[in-house]
């Protein structure tokens, strides 16, 4: 494929969890808290507290033919002035506190970290060959960028980088790189970060701890997405030439039998309360649901022509 992706997130300053997943898919908003937290409980004889009002909403739209990253006001609508970053921007990701936006710039084999709360552009960071994803930890202190063959872990407290970390080849990134994809992952507690190498039909579970990788977790042909459920017990990983979602316990890194799905699997989403994947069928104009609890498929849901991503409510 040879559409290059454009990206979009959702910021604030109240603290969020993200799925540390960095999509690379068309006009995907990732949800980010828009309300301050309330004040604590109003002790007896005070007055009652309030919630505070509500904080600015920034979305990013990272421009890759142009190198630069538009911020849109989302309470007026409105673009601000556009961010200068390096060749071919492909990727975005925002720390949980909303302080920090890190863009892979594929095209110069560097990361941009961005300033929200004035939108300038740090001083680029060099990572490995073909930056094409990014995953942050939900405490926040890293950032691992995915690039061909490896993985780069960045303190974001410093902007420095860790020692890159070797995984299986992967060949996915722009402009080859499609809509919808996920490629790396974290789970919720932070302590593994998950990769998916296309090449190899492999998953590599990254220790957070050591940055050392595991053993590579054999997969169906041409891993396309990742998802893993609120919980962090289970990843489910899409393979786009077999057909096929396979599971993996993070418990023990095994992979679980493979389940049939539609064409061309390519994106995937879990709900909120982990019970149900939903997974996007590019080739079938469909989309299976998988029950979490059985790994039991339901009847395929007919949508439109080579759908390439999803996205839940909370």
């Amino acid at each position: 494929m040879t559409r290059r992706a454009y990206v979009m997130k959702l910021t604030s300053s109240a603290t969020r969890r993200l799925a540390a997943a960095v999509v690379t898919c068309t006009a995907i908003l990732v949800p980010a808290a828009a309300l301050a937290s309330a004040a604590s409980a109003a002790t007896a004889g005070s007055r009652a507290s309030t919630a505070m009002p509500a904080r600015p909403v920034t979305a990013y739209v990272v421009n890759s033919g142009s190198g630069t990253v538009t911020p849109i006001d989302t309470a007026v609508g409105k673009a601000g002035t556009a961010i200068n970053v390096k060749r071919y921007p492909y990727a975005i990701a925002i720390t949980p506190n909303g302080k920090t936006a890190y863009v892979a710039n594929n095209g110069s084999g560097t990361v941009t970290p961005i300033r929200t709360a004035t939108n300038a552009a740090g001083k680029a960071i060099n990572v490995g060959l073909d930056p094409g994803a990014i995953a942050i930890t939900p405490n926040g202190k890293t950032a691992y960028v995915l690039g061909s063959g490896t993985v780069t872990p960045i303190q974001t407290a410093t902007n420095t980088t860790g020692k890159a970390i070797k995984v299986p080849y992967s060949t996915t990134f722009a402009p080859y790189g499609s809509p919808g994809q996920v490629l790396i992952a974290s789970t919720p507690d932070g302590k593994i970060v998950y990769v998916a190498s296309q090449s190899a039909g492999t998953v590599t579970p990254i220790r957070t701890a050591t940055n050392k990788a595991g053993r590579a977790i054999k997969v169906g042909k041409d891993p396309f997405g990742i998802a893993i459920t609120p919980d962090g017990k289970t990843v489910y990983v899409a393979s786009q030439d077999s057909n096929t979602v396979t599971p993996i316990w993070t418990a023990t890194n095994k992979a679980g039998q493979a389940i049939n799905v539609g064409s061309l699997p390519w994106a995937i989403a879990i709900t909120p309360d982990g019970k149900t994947v939903y997974v996007v069928n590019n080739g079938s104009g469909t989309v299976t649901p998988i029950c979490t609890a059985t790994n039991e498929v339901g009847k395929a849901i007919n949508v439109g022509l080579t759908p390439v991503s999803i996205a839940i409510t909370p």
